[in-house]
């Protein structure tokens, strides 16, 4: 009898331990509770963009991957806004003010800027240190996807696609 309920117990137990395992594979990770504060002085809690796919964006004026990308994050943002999507652009604490300024103003981006000039942002979403990079979040604020470098739009168009049910 010891020896059917020893064959019996290790079967079950690697289930339960590989069951275990999935589903926490499974489990995406949630959006930072962090607020923004625009360079207009709104602010914008993370919390209160549930229900909209959301991509904060972390960018820098000194940055060629980040200016060549930015012509598409527009167009993306004007071509989705409209449908629950949202951009949140943050600028890299080393980044100065004035030159975001600059930027957003001479570029005219439609979707919120800030500029974390404190790393509080920078800090919530792990340390962001490169640019640009991206973390985009689905309608209850999980991440669908976390991306360094420059981002492929077409991949983007698609899962935004997908996300808003277009």
């Amino acid at each position: 009898m010891k020896i059917s309920l020893k064959k019996l117990l290790l079967p079950l137990a690697i289930i339960l331990l590989l069951t275990f395992l999935g589903f926490q594979l499974n489990q995406k990770p949630s959006a930072p509770q962090v607020t923004f504060t625009t360079l207009e002085g709104k602010k914008i809690a993370m919390q209160d963009l549930q229900g909209k796919v959301t991509l904060v964006n972390f960018w820098a004026t000194d940055c060629p991957g980040c200016i060549k990308e930015m012509p598409a994050l527009i167009q993306t943002y004007q071509q989705y806004k409209n449908k629950g999507f949202e951009i949140i652009a943050v600028a890299m604490p080393y980044d100065p003010p004035a030159q975001v300024l600059n930027y957003t103003k001479m570029k005219n981006l439609p979707f919120p800027v800030m500029h974390d000039g404190l790393s509080e942002i920078t800090r919530g979403f792990g340390d962001v240190s490169l640019t640009p990079t991206a973390f985009i979040y689905d309608k209850n604020g999980k991440l669908l996807r976390h991306t360094i470098g420059e981002l492929d739009f077409p991949a983007l168009h698609q899962l935004l696609n997908k996300e808003l049910a277009l």
